[in-house]
């Protein structure tokens, strides 16, 4: 959002993409880290970070990538510093009361998310925000500061090893 010195509007710019951007970032946040107020909280950071740099910032349309590579960035510190470690994961409580209708939909995306997180982090990265968060290449290499054949690669390889995974355990 300009303002009318012809610069970005910080206050206008973060209310913006909080309204837009806040839920699909926390959606992005749970897929590395197990519970949901620490995907909030992480999110929460990714825009006060990015408050504090928006005079580095001279492209409004890339703040979103931005705020995406803030927030991976933040979970996967999150993860080291061993608060909530993936492989300690606690388990999930369903959303609905009916579970019995639920429960084959719940085991094969609880596999297919323990699969995602024992991939190498670009694949994982990569895959998450293509297939959960449906963006595009461009989109994905801006958020990850790689190229477009990097992400294809990662995409590539992330996809092969998963499916042969899954497939072993069937």
């Amino acid at each position: 959002m300009p303002d009318p010195a012809g610069g970005i509007d910080p206050a206008g710019l973060i209310a913006t993409l909080f309204q837009a951007e806040a839920a699909r970032l926390t959606s992005l946040a749970r897929f590395f880290v197990d519970d949901r107020t620490a995907a909030e909280d992480l999110v929460q950071e990714a825009f006060i970070r990015l408050s504090r740099s928006l005079d580095r910032i001279r492209d409004a349309e890339r703040a979103t990538a931005y705020l995406r590579s803030i927030v991976i960035n933040l979970a996967r510190d999150h993860n080291r510093r061993g608060l909530m470690s993936f492989r300690h994961r606690p388990p999930a409580q369903p959303d609905e009361p009916s579970a019995e209708a639920t429960a084959a939909d719940l085991e094969s995306r609880a596999e297919v998310i323990a699969e995602l997180r024992r991939l190498p982090l670009r694949q994982r990265d990569c895959l998450v925000l293509r297939y959960y968060l449906d963006l595009g290449i461009d989109e994905i290499a801006a958020t990850l500061q790689i190229s477009r054949n990097s992400v294809k690669t990662h995409l590539q390889r992330g996809l092969r090893t998963m499916e042969s995974s899954l497939e072993a355990r069937q």
